[in-house]
């Protein structure tokens, strides 16, 4: 994780996963009109992460680039992310999570666009002020709630 200042705090893999974990069934739904209901998911809060953060100095800001591998990124404010609404999931189904479905861990946000859960997720990056993502800057929606039908700019 990266402040908006530059200080970071990071986890090896043995130390993110010896973090208090957190098992949540949700609905997901994708921009391209599926959904999938009842879905099981383990890994670790994001409320946790920033906790963690916190411990090191780093602060929180209003808004969070995720990064991935191969250059994805996609913004979320941090309000959404919080409060038990997101997590970095490593397990899906009782299973480690697969590598064609963001294995070994993906952001989860159940509550936006699947966009928005970026896969293989390498960092969260604190922002003092909104920037787009890749598929915002490519026209999506910037928030992507999908009970308002917000897949591309201009939707309300």
């Amino acid at each position: 994780m990266q402040g908006a200042d530059g200080k970071t705090a990071r986890w090896s893999w043995e130390e993110f996963t010896a973090l208090p974990r957190q098992t949540t069934t949700n609905d997901i739904h994708c921009v391209t009109k599926w959904s999938k209901f009842g879905t099981t998911w383990e890994g670790i809060s994001i409320d946790t992460l920033l906790s963690e953060a916190a411990a090191k100095g780093i602060k929180p800001s209003p808004y969070v680039m995720a990064r991935s591998d191969g250059g994805y990124t996609t913004n979320v404010p941090l309000a959404d992310l919080t409060n038990g609404k997101a997590w970095i999931a490593f397990m899906y189904d009782g299973k480690p999570l697969p590598a064609e479905h963001g294995g070994p861990a993906r952001l989860l946000v159940p509550h936006l666009y699947f966009w928005k859960s970026a896969k293989w997720v390498r960092e969260l990056r604190l922002m003092e002020n909104d920037a787009p993502g890749f598929w915002e800057s490519l026209g999506y929606h910037n928030y992507g709630d999908p009970w308002r039908e917000q897949r591309y700019a201009g939707d309300e």
